[in-house]
């Protein structure tokens, strides 16, 4: 399953908000066995949002959409989403009645609280009030972190991959100085390699078999000079 992941809102581009949704949405992803193939922040306007989830719905199987959701003049997801699929914005019955039973009377919701675009499934925000949808293969989710972590673990059993084992060495070298071993574990085992240098390089080892990650690891802690744990 290969999905791509957009996050919208100009404080996310210029730094006044940490896209901390992008980075928790990869992990469950990748956990899941879930290839993500793009991770791209929109500005909060509608052509610019709309032309990426067009583009990526097409290319990916499915597509995961966080933040400017609500009635706010700064809202203008589901616009755009609604522009993506040739469809209109309009109040979705089922995720007004959802707000009523939880206690949001029509007359208190600021208009355009419960605007989806026509045909969408809602998704209820079970954190929040705003309402996410289903649209094709876009997931539209909220991008408070919290509102948006709750909506998708209701929908988290829909992203199923090959299933994908890790572990991790944590090599005292220069990671310039692993290129030709990395190279030889590639080689030799059919696994993914990664390295983030920072205080130490932290070697990521990935493959479909645990027994091969499990032999290529301790292949290369033989072959490195490695931190005690």
């Amino acid at each position: 399953m290969r999905v791509a992941i957009v996050t919208v809102g100009d404080e996310l581009l210029v730094g006044d908000t940490v896209n901390t949704n992008a980075a928790w949405l990869g992990r469950q992803l990748a956990e899941r066995g879930v290839d993500v193939e793009r991770s791209t922040t929109v500005p909060d306007r509608v052509d610019d949002i709309a032309g990426v989830v067009d583009e990526y719905r097409d290319r990916y199987d499915a597509v995961l959409v966080t933040g400017g959701l609500g009635p706010t003049h700064d809202d203008m997801t589901m616009d755009a989403v609604g522009t993506a699929f040739g469809v209109p914005v309009e109040e979705n019955e089922a995720a007004l009645a959802w707000l009523a039973e939880n206690g949001y009377a029509r007359g208190d919701l600021a208009a355009g609280t419960a605007d989806i675009p026509a045909g969408a499934e809602p998704l209820h925000n079970e954190a929040g009030v705003a309402p996410g949808c289903i649209i094709g293969n876009v997931y539209v989710l909220p991008g408070v972190p919290a509102e948006m972590e709750a909506m998708f673990e209701s929908v988290g059993d829909r992203f199923v991959g090959s299933e994908t084992h890790v572990t991790a060495v944590r090599v005292d070298e220069p990671e310039s100085a692993l290129i030709e071993r990395f190279e030889r574990l590639r080689e030799r085992f059919d696994v993914q390699v990664g390295s983030y240098p920072g205080e130490h390089v932290r070697v990521k080892i990935q493959g479909d078999e645990e027994r091969v990650v499990q032999e290529a690891a301790a292949w290369l802690r033989d072959r490195v000079e490695t931190v005690e744990e």
